[in-house]
């Protein structure tokens, strides 16, 4: 009887940095197919204007060299820029799409990933976070719907931390909504009231008030949301 210890398990492979960049552009392009002509336009832009200047100057190869990894930023800023959007078009319309997007901006805020109010007949939603700005109110669904859920929060958390600022956001396409690609921006732009110390009391006091747990998709991650194909082949 062979006394061998077992074979070691393989260690993952570390993902490396153009692991995310061909994610990235997949995801881009499957949706966007002019997005690879754009960015090889901006490094060969670049570049040659760096040649151009460099003969002028008398150092084509040293500033058009300059000029080629200013192209490559510009590539690279066209990518981010637009699969930041395609990435969110994905995921727009699917419950906990907005918190999915705020996740990018954790620091310095405490976010509640379960909504705190829920239809259970439309599926509209409402999720609360907190920060130095103060209380923030997030609807998903049709402003016709939400408006009402969103001021029972307000009234609710206004009973347990009744001088705290409540800002009410709903999300979605309909006049005076925020998008999703605008949320991050909107929630950046809030003032700030509070201190770290009573950003951490107030969230501490607001557990109290618990919330629901719709049968939802937890942790949607807008950077690896799948290709609508049939979207992508204008169909």
């Amino acid at each position: 009887m062979s006394n061998s210890a077992p074979a070691p398990t393989p260690k993952p492979k570390k993902r490396r940095w153009y692991n995310n960049f061909i994610d990235a552009y997949r995801l881009t392009a499957g949706a966007e197919p002019w997005v690879g002509w754009a960015m090889a336009g901006g490094l060969l832009a670049s570049a040659g204007i760096g040649v151009g200047i460099g003969y002028a100057v008398g150092h084509p190869i040293y500033v058009g060299f300059l000029g080629a990894m200013a192209g490559l930023t510009v590539a690279m800023f066209i990518l981010s820029w637009r699969v930041k959007k395609v990435s969110y078009a994905q995921i727009e319309g699917q419950p906990g799409a907005s918190i999915a997007v705020l996740d990018q901006i954790k620091r310095g805020w405490n976010i509640e990933q379960e909504p705190v109010a829920v239809n259970p007949r439309t599926q509209d939603l409402v999720f609360r976070m907190v920060g130095r700005p103060g209380i923030v109110l997030l609807s998903e669904g049709p402003s016709s719907r939400v408006k009402k859920m969103l001021k029972d929060e307000e009234h609710r958390v206004g009973r347990v931390v009744p001088n705290v600022p409540v800002h009410l956001i709903e999300v979605g396409r309909d006049e005076g909504q925020v998008s999703l690609t605008k949320l991050q921006t909107a929630v950046r732009k809030l003032p700030k009231k509070l201190t770290g110390e009573e950003v951490a009391s107030v969230s501490h006091r607001l557990r109290s008030l618990g919330g629901t747990r719709p049968p939802i998709p937890k942790g949607i991650d807008p950077m690896r949301a799948r290709p609508n194909r049939k979207a992508s082949r204008g169909r």
